[in-house]
């Protein structure tokens, strides 16, 4: 019995680190995209107030925000947002923090909260307002 449970850990162990070089290498590539940034999704309507945001990369494509959880093997984005459909409603400062902006946003009529820099912010501001006239989200 000791000789194959030894083979089973080994084998575990390679299988741990090849998934952790998976999850590192996933996240380099994503953060190192041109149009991409920093980006948590908060609950709108959390059971508590205190749910904290779940941390994440924004990109921008064609038309659309793809948002990608920072910690996961999948190579898809976990949340994508129309352009054309998404909504900036208001800001305001994270709670205790200097530079970090709480967006209320509006996608298809459901409030979205997504949490990010100033710069990121403002990108994301002009990367709406510079939509073509047929398919301009909205900054209120």
């Amino acid at each position: 019995m000791g000789e194959w449970f030894r083979w089973m850990l080994v084998i575990l162990g390679l299988l741990a680190v090849a998934a952790a070089l998976v999850v590192v290498l996933r996240l380099r590539a994503l953060e190192r995209r041109v149009g991409s940034f920093s980006c948590a999704v908060a609950p709108a309507h959390a059971p508590a107030p205190s749910a904290p945001p779940r941390v994440g990369i924004a990109h921008y494509g064609v038309g659309r925000l793809d948002w990608y959880r920072r910690w996961s093997l999948s190579l898809r984005a976990d949340r994508t947002w129309s352009r054309s459909e998404l909504e900036v409603d208001s800001r305001e400062l994270v709670p205790g923090s200097q530079d970090r902006y709480r967006v209320r946003c509006s996608y298809r009529g459901e409030p979205l909260v997504l949490e990010m820099s100033f710069p990121a912010y403002a990108g994301l501001t002009s990367w709406l307002e510079s939509a073509p006239p047929s398919d301009g989200g909205v900054v209120s």
